[in-house]
């Protein structure tokens, strides 16, 4: 079993402001992606794809003020106030999302190791280009672990949100997770490095940017 980089999750408190620092630190605007009902949050998509990263593309995600509040506490820590005060100061890096063809037994594997990558969901969103359907990894508590560093597993159904995003000339050049335990780190995918913090570099048409993880 192995992983791939599918995203980099940008947390923001409102998707208009997403797109603005997109705009201004990547110097593209990113697409819209659309609403999940089961977290009551809304998404821009933007294509990062490169050799090491083929199908990555960049998540700016932000709860969605106009949706019911969800009966449980929301992924990505979205729910948790000491977040949600970094990100009033301006969108972040928060967290990856690494891919894989079963996550139900990936999570199994980690949680032999000792790690608790939570419960394996089925989500779906409408969006633009059709309805995206897939299965994914939640604790409970909404936590991302690691600050950030450690990554929320995903299963993609039939369709994966690359097969249709329109290509940019933005691209992910590193990744790099800080320390994680060996039974994360063996399974880390090419051209994801071991670190002293969780950051991304972009290729991007301002020059490379940097993204440092927000703990």
């Amino acid at each position: 079993m192995s992983w791939s980089v599918d995203h980099l999750v940008v947390g923001a408190s409102t998707l208009e402001q997403g797109a603005a620092w997109c705009a201004a630190a990547l110097g593209v605007l990113p697409r819209p992606g659309g609403k999940h009902p089961l977290m009551g949050t809304h998404n821009l998509l933007l294509a990062i794809g490169a050799p090491d990263f083929p199908r990555a593309y960049l998540e700016i995600i932000a709860i969605d003020p106009q949706a019911p509040a969800p009966q449980r506490r929301r992924w990505y820590d979205l729910d948790d106030p000491a977040l949600r005060a970094a990100l009033a100061s301006g969108p972040r890096l928060i967290h990856w999302v690494a891919g894989c063809d079963d996550a139900v037994a990936e999570c199994a594997a980690l949680a032999d190791a000792g790690i608790d990558r939570g419960e394996v969901l089925q989500a779906e969103r409408d969006t633009p280009r059709g309805l995206l359907r897939w299965r994914i990894s939640v604790r409970s508590d909404g936590q991302r672990l690691a600050g950030g560093a450690l990554p929320t597993l995903i299963e993609w159904g039939d369709t994966h949100p690359a097969d249709s995003l329109a290509a940019s000339p933005v691209r992910l050049a590193t990744l790099s997770v800080g320390r994680l335990p060996v039974a994360v780190a063996r399974q880390l995918p090419a051209g994801v490095t071991i670190g002293d913090a969780f950051s991304a570099t972009l290729d991007t048409p301002l020059g490379p940017v940097r993204l440092e993880g927000l703990a």
